[in-house]
């Protein structure tokens, strides 16, 4: 969880222990708890909400689809899949049997 380790959560839980002081922290980490179960909420209604709108095709899109990088080469392997297809069809029909000479 957000690349930390359990040392270094028991460490940033004695230090909130510290700073913020034994009678506070229950109602802080209920805050906290609170805070992260909303936007978590919001990320995933963003979600559903781009699925949504994207329309027909993109159903199975996840998240990481959405890396530009990603999304373009995506459409352009596709897009190049399709000539190198007939290309190979051409020289399949290209080729000369030697039997038949």
């Amino acid at each position: 969880m957000f690349g930390i380790g359990g040392g270094e959560f028991v460490a940033i839980a004695l230090l909130a222990a510290v700073l913020v002081g034994p009678d506070r922290l229950p109602q802080l980490t209920t805050d906290l708890a609170s805070f992260i179960r909303k936007v978590r909420n919001l990320a995933q209604g963003a979600t559903k909400d781009l699925r949504e709108n994207l329309g027909p095709g993109y159903e199975d899109l996840s998240v990481t689809d959405l890396n530009p990088k990603k999304f373009i080469s995506k459409h352009l392997n596709d897009a190049l899949a399709e000539p190198n297809a007939q290309i190979e069809e051409i020289k399949k029909a290209a080729k000369i049997d030697p039997d038949l000479l």
